[in-house]
């Protein structure tokens, strides 16, 4: 299999939220200023910039509000794709789950998915914004939104992932 890269992510993310290697995963934020990163993140404009030969692939793009970014994790160190198993968000309290139970970058493959707002277009760039992605990055594809087609009906989510996400909106509340 060989996949090529259709452009690069240009934002203002530095480095990942998630420190990984050979042992886990663990959280690099304290828990407390998690909610105001990823609200920093959700405001934040990232420009994918598509290579000059792949430009007019993204013709009619403008009459979507929303696409789904596919990209590499580049900056994953080798030996977080031998993970088998983490603790999500690298919360000890949680037990192991297997990876493809969880949105770990950390994977065999570190493809990962955002659904992002367009901006707008200008040529070859498409201006999006909520992509946590990091700069750098390698875009593998760019998909439209849809939601009849993407959006799955009544999705069943373990309780674990939903506590995680409460405990990101309390967070932020107890700030």
């Amino acid at each position: 299999m060989i996949l090529r890269p259709v452009g690069v992510v240009r934002n203002e993310i530095r480095e990942a939220i998630l420190h990984s290697d050979a042992s886990g995963i663990e959280l690099k934020e304290k828990r407390e200023n998690l909610k105001q990163h990823l609200q920093w993140v959700r405001e934040m404009v990232s420009d994918l910039v598509i290579l000059p030969e792949f430009e007019e692939m993204l013709d009619g793009i403008e009459g979507y509000s929303h696409v789904l970014v596919l990209y590499w994790a580049h900056q994953l160190p080798p030996e977080s794709r031998d993970l088998k198993k983490v603790h999500p968000m690298g919360r000890k309290e949680i037990p192991l789950k297997g990876i493809f139970a969880t949105c770990s970058p950390a994977r065999p493959n570190p493809v990962l998915v955002s659904a992002a707002e367009i901006v707008e277009r200008a040529g070859n760039l498409l201006r999006v914004r909520n992509l946590e992605a990091l700069n750098g990055s390698p875009l593998i594809d760019i998909k439209p939104y849809v939601q009849s087609s993407h959006g799955a009906e009544n999705p069943r989510v373990p309780e674990w992932m939903t506590q995680i996400h409460r405990d990101i909106e309390k967070a932020g509340r107890d700030q």
